[in-house]
């Protein structure tokens, strides 16, 4: 197959697969995004007088084929094929014979692999923001279900005041709703056409990228020819940022799952199907799954740094380093899709241990309580915080062990629905 770039002599075989990497099986996953753009661009032609009606519609419906081929599975690159885009014109070529090398006028591998990649990173942020939504959806459940149930709060790792399922799944349900709005951003930067910036400093031709723009679907464009190049890896390290902040959610909430699956305390527990045994110790539960999951979300947090330093010390305009991203990106995207998915089918299987605060270890859980309700009684704060020390020192100290919390936010007024509002304002920029 001749290279799209052939200009009468072969490259050098090592330096040619050297080169070329791993594009062709990550082009795999563009191709759908590229015949959708080459739809787009030879629409726009026809408008500009740079191919027949005629040729179009010869064009659309192989192109339509292609596409079918690529929607059932059966498409693949041809051995000979440098990428995605080679691999489309050389089908329109054979099948259409030179009307199929008319498609690239007004165009660069440039700008093409520029829009392919931000079609497919808005499909993905939609399906990431759907997956977040029902993991969100999940946490909400379970701390309505929850409400009442209490448990320990801790401050450094110490026994600290009483807290409640219904707290604890909220707090993970409400910190999604801050990932999201980084989502959000990620989307947005995303929803701009690069197509028309052709090489990076336009075209000649007198392109209508209004006309791709909407025939895309994107919201706007990036209208600086440049600066639509320079949004390469610029909106990766965006989006990875993004991704890394859902990750640090699940982090955290992986690390609570293990600790409190532990039998030193005991708060939680998941039906044996979900965990795993030891090799010699036949009591164990092992929480292999949120163990994975704590680990794989630290890896997607370094992925923002990985992305910088592959795209730094570069100037303006394109450089092959860009090729790379995808290796990082496209399995990292794949990756915290699982994860999420993951989460949510492990939470809906929890067992909440509803008597957690029966075990005398925790009566010091109340102390902030009894101080509260002295004060409440009419005493100075200073001296009933004294008083209910002294008692805890002399071990003297006993409470009823209920909470009386009805401020915003806290154990007896979780604000579900004003968590919700929020994740609907914060969500819908996405769509």
């Amino acid at each position: 197959m001749a290279k799209i770039w052939d200009k009468g002599f072969d490259a050098n075989k090592q330096v040619e697969d050297f080169t070329v990497g791993n594009d062709r099986v990550l082009d795999l996953r563009l191709a759908k995004h590229d015949i959708l753009g080459s739809m787009a661009h030879i629409k726009m032609l026809v408008s500009i007088g740079l191919l027949a009606e005629m040729e179009e519609e010869a064009l659309q419906a192989e192109l339509q084929n292609i596409l079918s081929t690529v929607e059932n599975g059966n498409f693949h690159l041809d051995d000979d094929a440098e990428d995605i885009h080679s691999q489309v014109e050389a089908l329109l070529t054979e099948r259409l014979g030179e009307i199929g090398k008319k498609i690239h006028s007004g165009r660069s591998r440039n700008d093409q692999v520029l829009v392919d990649i931000k079609l497919f990173l808005k499909e993905e942020i939609l399906q990431i923001k759907e997956e977040v939504l029902q993991l969100f959806d999940q946490l909400q459940l379970l701390s309505e279900q929850h409400k009442d149930v209490l448990l320990p709060g801790y401050t450094h790792a110490q026994i600290a005041m009483p807290s409640s399922f219904g707290l604890w799944f909220g707090a993970y349900a409400e910190t999604l709703v801050d990932d999201m709005h980084t989502l959000a951003a990620a989307w947005k930067v995303a929803d701009q056409n690069p197509l028309g910036s052709a090489a990076g400093y336009g075209s000649s031709f007198p392109l209508d990228r209004e006309m791709t723009t909407r025939q895309l679907g994107f919201a706007t464009m990036s209208y600086n020819v440049v600066a639509a190049q320079m949004g390469r890896g610029k909106t990766e390290r965006i989006l990875a940022q993004s991704m890394a902040n859902i990750a640090s959610t699940l982090n955290k909430l992986a690390a609570d799952n293990c600790m409190y699956l532990s039998g030193n305390f005991g708060f939680i527990s998941y039906p044996k199907e979900l965990t795993t045994g030891s090799s010699i110790m036949p009591h164990k539960k092992n929480p292999d799954v949120w163990e994975l999951i704590r680990a794989h979300s630290n890896r997607l947090q370094s992925l923002p740094n990985e992305i910088t330093l592959m795209t730094t010390n570069m100037s303006h305009g394109y450089h092959r380093d860009y090729q790379l991203l995808k290796e990082v990106l496209f399995p990292a995207i794949g990756t915290l899709h699982t994860l999420l998915d993951m989460s949510r089918f492990m939470l809906q299987h929890i067992i909440v241990n509803e008597d957690i605060l029966s075990d005398s270890r925790y009566e010091y859980l109340f102390t902030v309580e009894e101080v509260n309700k002295r004060v409440l009684q009419g005493i100075p704060f200073r001296e009933a915080y004294q008083q209910v020390g002294k008692e805890v020192q002399e071990g003297t100290f006993h409470s009823d062990k209920k909470v009386h919390h009805s401020h915003a936010g806290s154990i007896g007024n979780l604000c579900t629905e004003k968590i919700q509002q929020k994740m609907r304002l914060a969500s819908e920029p996405i769509r």
